[in-house]
């Protein structure tokens, strides 16, 4: 404890003061997650129920008198912080606003929260920095250090809230890719059912709720669009922008080119479902046949010298005795 304390220059009380309240969150937080259920449609029901709103307001016009009442914005304050920035530009809030609704954030609200973020987190980081280096004393035997230090955390900072949206957009389109080909399966029960497109990709959602939440939530929305927007041919293609995935353009493609030329949906997706189901075989077969390259370098570490040991162990220790006997 007393080295520790030479390095980090703080006293020893308030490091096991911060210990025992980082045990103590975490202590929390595993209660907080084990006692709640979590339900992966929760507040995806209400998203599209905005969604479905915000279409009915864009394609209906009704001859009601709004309220005067102004609705509060929780985010009114980023917002302004955004504006008097001019972060809010049209091309790079298309860039942002097509990565965030790639990641699962398609609100208005989460591209000011991402910009103003990317905003105040250098800012906040280097602050941090500041203080922890120069103001606490942190690490005193490397002072040479605390410039690149305090500088890497303002790139961490920085850099931030692209690395959270890019896990968060590779997470879900990877959730999805997992999910496609059952989803497929299914649309062509629906479609030979006598189903339409919209009622198949409600059915579809419906059934795929708990198993793959993610593409349930993208189907729900494209049923949504399909039945309000006037083009249902951009309803598809909304779909394929909201999912950075090959797989899924393809099935758009194909489903655009249904609507269009009048091509049996279910010899469509027939198909569709059985390259996948290929694909899906050939990427399992590819998996095996790299098996035993992978194994080697555990297999020599582990599992060979345990076996030498097992078998020539007990002809060694017959050696030794032996030896000691004639001696």
């Amino acid at each position: 404890m007393q080295a520790i304390e030479e390095i980090l220059g703080i006293s020893a009380v308030d490091l096991l003061s911060f210990a025992a309240g980082l045990v103590a969150l975490i202590i929390m937080f595993a209660v907080y997650a084990t006692t709640l259920a979590k339900d992966p449609m929760k507040g995806r029901v209400k998203s599209l129920q905005d969604r479905r709103e915000a279409l009915k307001a864009g394609l209906v016009t009704t001859s009601k008198r709004r309220s005067p009442v102004r609705k509060v914005d929780s985010v009114s304050a980023l917002r302004s912080i955004a504006d008097k920035f001019k972060l809010l530009q049209d091309e790079q809030t298309k860039k942002v606003s097509a990565s965030l609704m790639q990641a699962g954030y398609r609100s208005n609200d989460a591209v000011v929260i991402y910009q103003v973020a990317r905003l105040t987190l250098p800012l906040l980081m280097g602050l941090v920095g500041v203080i922890l280096f120069y103001g606490l004393g942190a690490f005193p035997d490397y002072k040479s250090m605390h410039p690149v230090f305090a500088i890497a955390m303002v790139f961490i900072g920085l850099k931030s809230p692209d690395i959270y949206i890019s896990n968060a957009k590779a997470k879900r389109t990877d959730a999805i890719r997992k999910g496609l080909p059952d989803a497929l399966d299914l649309l062509v029960v629906c479609a030979e059912a006598g189903l339409t497109l919209d009622s198949a990709l409600n059915r579809v959602a419906k059934e795929l709720s708990r198993a793959y939440a993610e593409l349930s939530d993208e189907f729900s929305l494209t049923a949504i669009e399909l039945g309000f927007l006037p083009e249902r041919r951009q309803a598809l293609i909304n779909l394929s922008e909201r999912v950075d995935l090959p797989a899924l353009r393809g099935v758009v493609t194909t489903l655009v080119q249904s609507e269009r030329y009048g091509t049996p949906l279910a010899t469509s997706l027939r198909v569709l479902s059985a390259e996948f189901r290929n694909e899906r075989l050939m990427k399992a077969e590819e998996k095996a046949a790299r098996l035993p390259a992978i194994l080697t370098v555990p297999l020599i570490l582990f599992i060979l010298p345990t076996l030498f040991v097992v078998l020539l162990g007990p002809a060694a220790c017959q050696v030794v005795d032996d030896f000691i006997d004639k001696n």
